[in-house]
């Protein structure tokens, strides 16, 4: 039976409901009406008293999760849109990333993140805030590009001691599937979604889907792509980027979040750094467009990478 990246979401809440009594959920909406989405439907109905819908208040969500998170609880927020987080920001960024800093007491809140842009769906509903949040210490970055990390790494968010954003992306909620769970690598570990010899392309979340059909196009004309799912931002995996980078001499960095400063800009950096006398050509990025993000469905997908582009990106860094 197939599994959508939603059901996997849903499923993982439910294992950490009814494994540890310390997990509950709150978020608005999410009790009887399952949530916007849907990612916790009936989940109130099998652990009552656990799921909680919370005042339209992110400032207050957050809040309280740190609070509870001090008393020993481990909960699961989930933020409607990761836009609105940044309605929340104080709470993440100075009272949850700095709390064990400041008083070594751990801080083991997941926020959850619908994040990334779906057709129609406009500067409000559309932005992808991993690397915002990943500016800061203290906090754990997590976007899962399959089904089966959006299981298992959502599962592991929970046992973490520190505060979780947890970046799961609305286009892949019912376009992915999956026969099953299987297994996933550990956080932290970035995964090598495709072996190639020509170039590199790091990416992640709903871009990983866009890279792997181009590598598939460029297939055609003669070249191997290789393409790297980072998983987890923060921490992000250096080590498998530069081997990967060693055996191909070429690097393409591709993000769906605005293109300036951010996780493509962090990984350019740290290969020209580390890695400068393995390259053949500059290392180069693509990011979605600087601007709002369009509500028109064919302006939104000029403005986001997609196959075509990422494809064109890849021609230019092969001629080099």
């Amino acid at each position: 039976m197939s599994i959508t990246y939603l059901e996997a979401i849903r499923e993982a809440q439910y294992e950490a409901l009814r494994t540890d009594p310390n997990v509950f959920l709150y978020g608005q909406d999410i009790s009887t009406f399952g949530g916007a989405f849907k990612a916790t439907k009936n989940l109130s109905r099998e652990f009552p008293g656990r799921v909680f819908d919370s005042p339209i208040s992110e400032d207050a969500m957050i809040g309280m999760a740190v609070g509870a998170a001090v008393e020993g609880a481990r909960p699961i927020i989930e933020m409607q849109f990761a836009d609105f987080s940044s309605v929340g920001f104080n709470q993440i960024v100075n009272q949850a990333a700095t709390l064990y800093w400041r008083t070594s007491t751990p801080c083991p809140i997941t926020i959850r993140m619908p994040s990334g842009g779906t057709p129609g769906s406009g500067p409000f509903h559309s932005q992808s805030m991993e690397s915002i949040y990943a500016h800061y210490p203290g906090i754990v970055i997590l976007t899962p590009a399959t089904v089966e990390d959006a299981y298992w790494m959502l599962l592991e968010s929970v046992k973490l001691n520190d505060p979780v954003i947890f970046c799961e992306h609305k286009f892949l909620y019912y376009h992915l599937k999956s026969e099953g769970f299987g297994e996933s690598l550990p956080i932290g570990k970035a995964r090598i979604a495709r072996p190639g010899r020509d170039a590199t392309v790091v990416t992640y979340s709903a871009m990983l889907h866009e890279a792997l059909k181009s590598a598939e196009e460029l297939q055609m004309d003669g070249y191997q792509v290789e393409v790297v799912d980072l998983r987890s931002v923060k921490p992000m995996d250096t080590d498998t980027i530069l081997a990967s980078v060693s055996r191909t001499g070429r690097l393409l960095a591709v993000g769906e979040a605005f293109p300036w400063g951010g996780v493509t800009s962090e990984i350019i950096a740290r290969v020209s750094s580390e890695a400068f006398h393995m390259l053949d050509a500059p290392p180069m990025r693509l990011n979605s467009k600087d601007t709002p993000i369009p509500y028109h469905p064919n302006l939104w997908k000029s403005h986001r990478p997609t196959t075509s582009s990422i494809t064109a990106a890849l021609r230019d860094l092969l001629r080099y």
